[in-house]
């Protein structure tokens, strides 16, 4: 960076992590002291990175003042209250991972507490009927939470099921009108400083060089700035999370726009279903090392709902993370810095933290490693954070039926998942660290819907009145069930909003991955 404070920053690679960062940078930093530039290349295609979300997602297309219902329209999504996953405790199972909580603490005592000790008592139902977002879900119902807090409605938490490419495309403009400058061809060549190491430049086909002071690596999986020119090495975490490789394909809309993605397990992976405005998004994630491309097709092609729009697209991924997601003038986001299978729909949120992150730590003049060390550490919490609630899906099978399920469910995890595993057996406790991503519920959803009880609930329970409890606990179920069926459907929501893509303007099929 010059003396002046003048900062070139360049981003190479454009998809959905390029033009997320160029969005959000050309808002804040294009002050006439910043300038923002993306290169990509339209020969070189993009990964899909994400159709179904968290619902973080919210918060940056707030902070970029994209209206939802705007952004509901261009990128013909939906409503996203959580996953559905099948046969994954067992065979036969089902459970549901809601966004917001289950029920309402008491006295301090959390709820899934009173829900233990109750089941222990007797028959109160499965904890799903205990959750706003699941009844609504259950419904296929969906509304916008009330402010009203006397409302379940304002239990009501969601996220978002989009096309990731027109979600791309929709922030290309966005960013463009905000003074990005975006530059077509293929980077043939990096260029450094002989003496720092930094990047300078990066060099294009038609021999132009594009300098800057500070470059965003989102060139993919290949990582052409932070693993090709600088070497900064990757972490295999595939003995925890071994699958690799994925086949999407979309479907046609079969009517049924359900407010949630499912994912079902079979043999050696499991399968995605995201239902979009205008289409369905399916595919097949599985590990090589146990199943065949041509078996994972045949299961994606039997379980697939719809008549398929286009074939199976193969991609081959490896589960991990970047030794350092910011090494010398260069900082990875996307698939550039790491990737973790699609199950929980974390990728876009990984990239909107690092982005997030980047603002909070941006370089001034020059570049202090103190910063750069304080971005790489929360990053690999982050990442590490994710990956150990991923792993917990495999971990907690009881499936024995093939080589697979019988590996996961066998394998050593990582000791953070250890100990939380642990604690949970104990007294159905979780603790969360450096403010995880995925809070109590979450934890509560999966060890609950794959059969994991703990020994006893916690002995803090036992000091409120049990027949209090009860009451206030068939109260919470009847009030999720009859504010559920007063809910319109999510497409009449959707058109009621004016969220609903133009008729006669669908896009073309994406065959991208979910986040």
């Amino acid at each position: 960076m010059d003396d002046t404070g003048n900062t070139a920053v360049v981003i190479v690679g454009g998809g959905t992590a390029g033009w997320m960062a160029a969005a959000a940078l050309s808002r804040f930093f294009s002050d006439g002291r910043r300038t923002i530039t993306l290169v990509e290349s339209d020969a070189i295609g993009t990964v899909g990175v994400g159709e179904a979300t968290i619902p973080p997602l919210r918060n940056f297309n707030g902070m970029l003042g994209i209206a939802e219902n705007d952004f509901l329209r261009e990128t013909c999504g939906t409503f996203k209250l959580g996953i559905e996953f099948v046969n994954w405790g067992r065979q036969g199972d089902r459970y549901f991972h809601p966004f917001g909580e289950y029920g309402q603490d008491l006295h301090g005592i959390a709820f899934h507490q009173l829900y233990l000790r109750e089941r222990a008592r007797g028959d109160c139902g499965p904890i799903a009927d205990y959750s706003m977002s699941t009844a609504a879900a259950a419904a296929d119902r969906f509304a916008r939470p009330r402010p009203d807090a006397q409302s379940p409605l304002g239990e009501i938490r969601y996220a978002f099921q989009f096309d990731a490419g027109l979600y791309a495309a929709y922030l290309r403009r966005l960013a463009e009108r905000q003074g990005t400058v975006r530059r077509e061809g293929r980077v043939v060549h990096v260029h450094r400083d002989g003496e720092s190491g930094d990047v300078v430049s990066v060099e294009l086909e038609d021999g132009s060089r594009i300098a800057g002071d500070l470059f965003l690596d989102c060139s993919g999986f290949r990582g052409l700035l932070i693993e090709e020119e600088l070497g900064t090495g990757y972490e295999d975490w595939s003995r925890w999370l071994p699958m690799d490789r994925a086949l999407a394909m979309p479907s046609a809309d079969t009517g049924s726009l359900n407010p949630y993605t499912r994912a079902t397990a079979h043999g050696a992976g499991w399968q995605w279903r995201i239902p979009l405005q205008h289409r369905t998004g399916n595919g097949h994630v599985f590990c090589s090392s146990y199943m065949e491309r041509d078996e994972a097709e045949r299961i994606l092609r039997e379980h697939v709902e719809g008549e398929p729009l286009a074939d199976p697209r193969l991609l081959r991924f490896t589960t991990g993370m970047r030794k350092r997601a910011w090494v010398h003038n260069v900082v990875a986001l996307g698939l550039s810095s790491g990737f973790i299978e699609p199950l929980e729909s974390t990728a876009i949120h990984l990239v909107q933290n690092g982005i997030q992150r980047l603002f909070a730590l941006f370089p001034d003049k020059r570049i202090d490693p103190l910063e750069r060390d304080e971005y790489n550490r929360g990053m690999r919490e982050l990442y590490e954070d994710v990956r150990d609630f991923v792993i917990l899906h495999y971990k907690a099978t009881q499936r024995d039926d093939t080589a697979f399920w019988r590996y996961v469910r066998d394998m050593e995890v990582p000791e953070t998942l250890v100990r939380k595993m642990k604690l949970w057996q104990l007294h159905g406790r979780v603790f969360r660290e450096n403010a995880e991503l995925f809070a109590l519920p979450s934890w509560v959803a999966v060890m609950l819907g794959q059969n994991v009880w703990p020994d006893r609930h916690d002995p803090i329970a036992d000091t409120l009145d049990p027949d209090k409890v009860a009451g206030a606990m068939a109260q919470m179920r009847r009030s999720y069930r009859a504010a559920a069926e007063r809910l319109p459907t999510q497409e009449a929501f959707l058109r009621q909003a004016g969220a609903w893509h133009a008729e006669d303007a669908i896009p073309r099929v994406q065959t991208g991955a979910p986040a």
